[in-house]
């Protein structure tokens, strides 16, 4: 065997989370490690999602404070965005799909880059296009998650985009139909509608964000329908009709117009986003060789080991436990730790050893014109999981929101174990409030005490003095 196709760790999928599982893994030793990637190293979250919509969403967040900031918005006027520079900034991100940065970083690291589609093939070994490479320790499976597209009559003849077309597109269309109603679609929403696009929401269910507190879901549909949106819940999507559907690349227009029929009426747009789930990349990747079901999320331990497979974790999106970058990436330092003692014969008796955040802890921020953050369990889900739960709940009105911007508007609500005393979720609404669920994510997974936080004194004046007025809410 020609030792340059043996390593300790096979990493398949070169994403951020396969990056840092493969950096874990080796991080002061002399083990070897090769990513497998047959796309862009950096994967889904540098280049189609997380960087490129991030950068999308910033100017309408900046441009919409400026124009509720006496002494600004006489400068801003009704001034639109300058789509140009918008997109010019997003390439700036995604390097123009270019992964050359990435590929030096890995090889800085010592993680050696293999371009091709990987399979598994047997134990400790992963067939790339032909050339067999075998694992000492253990084989990494970092796949993510692709798009799902329904199949509505004619809607996959249609041409849609999907996510990687509206984070990178190369033209605004005039009229929009965004189908579904999740994170991806009221992203999409947002930036399409402050780059100047009509935008439609056709969501099957009755709110969006479904799950999300309703309070976040109501309060995210008011916002979006303040600025254009058209949102149609209970909406059943029969058919699609595009005669003059073309592949003209990721994020051009696909061809001529679409016909949506919704509900007996028809619905006329430029294009379609379909924005309806997604489904694990795990359909071609020899899971079948190894005893496992191709196509399925791969089930995982703590330690994100395949249960009866010593040798082969599954980490990030792919095993479905958390579909979020931070979360993947957090598994990933976990799954890294795991190989890396196991390797020098060390117990796992350290907490960073086993993946825990990913139980009833998980932190996300939506970014839509009213930024929703949230961290645990919402209030269903707490009674739904047998807590006996004290809600507590206020606007965010205090000295820093309103200092942010003229017509700040928001909304915090905190989930409480009355037996424990101690947070198992929080919701926050409102501009700026990504920054702060760290703090709730600190109260959730330490078990934080309402009687402490009572000494967690929040700075003034900062929209984190929302804290206190939660408190307060439930002052005896």
């Amino acid at each position: 065997m020609d030792s340059s196709d043996e390593f300790d760790v096979i990493v398949i999928g070169g994403g951020p989370v396969g990056e840092n599982a493969a950096s874990y893994a080796i991080a002061g030793s002399d083990r070897t490690a090769v990513i497998v990637e047959h796309e862009l190293v950096g994967g889904e979250c540098s280049y189609w999602a997380c960087m490129p919509s991030k950068s999308l969403l910033r100017p309408g967040q900046v441009l919409d404070t400026a124009r509720n900031m006496p002494g600004v918005q006489e400068l801003v006027g009704d001034k639109p965005l300058d789509v140009e520079a918008v997109l010019a900034r997003r390439e700036s991100f995604t390097h123009a799909l270019d992964d050359s940065s990435q590929v030096k970083w890995a090889e800085s690291a010592g993680i050696s880059v293999v371009r091709g589609h990987g399979r598994i093939s047997g134990e400790k070994t992963v067939d790339v296009d032909g050339r067999t490479l075998t694992a000492r320790h253990a084989v990494v499976l970092a796949t993510g998650t692709t798009a799902s597209v329904p199949n509505t009559p004619g809607l996959r003849d249609a041409l849609p985009w999907i996510s990687r077309d509206a984070t990178n597109l190369h033209e605004v269309p005039r009229r929009v139909a965004i189908i579904g109603g999740g994170v991806v679609a009221c992203e999409s929403a947002t930036w399409l509608l402050s780059l100047g696009a009509e935008v439609t929401m056709i969501v099957r269910g009755s709110a969006l964000l479904a799950n999300a507190e309703p309070f976040a879901s109501e309060l995210v549909a008011t916002a979006l329908r303040d600025r254009g949106a058209t949102i149609l819940f209970h909406a059943d999507l029969q058919s699609v009709s595009r005669p003059g559907a073309q592949d003209t690349g990721i994020g051009k227009i696909h061809g001529g117009a679409a016909h949506l029929t919704v509900g007996g009426e028809t619905i006329t747009v430029d294009e379609i986003v379909v924005a309806a789930g997604r489904k694990p990349a795990s359909s071609d990747v020899g899971l079948s060789a190894v005893g496992l079901e191709d196509g399925k999320f791969v089930e995982t331990d703590d330690h994100l080991q395949v249960p009866g497979l010593d040798w082969l974790y599954a980490t990030g999106d792919v095993n479905g436990r958390a579909q979020l970058t931070h979360m993947g990436k957090y598994q990933a330092r976990v799954t890294g730790d795991v190989i890396a003692a196991r390797a020098d014969g060390r117990p796992l008796s350290g907490k960073r050893f086993s993946a825990t955040a990913d139980h009833r802890q998980v932190p996300q921020v939506v970014f839509t014109p009213l930024e929703v953050a949230s961290v645990g369990q919402t209030e269903k889900q707490a009674r739904d999981a047998g807590v006996d739960v004290e809600i507590l709940g206020v606007d965010i009105a205090v000295a820093g929101s309103s200092l942010q911007q003229d017509d700040y508007s928001g909304h915090a609500q905190l989930i409480v174990d009355k037996g424990t005393d101690t947070l198992v979720g929080a919701s926050f609404v409102g501009p700026g409030v990504a920054e702060l669920v760290h703090a709730a994510t600190v109260a959730v997974v330490g078990k934080v005490t309402l009687d402490d936080l009572w000494h967690a004194v929040p700075s003034y004046p900062t929209v984190s003095e929302v804290w206190l007025r939660l408190l307060e809410s439930r002052r005896e």
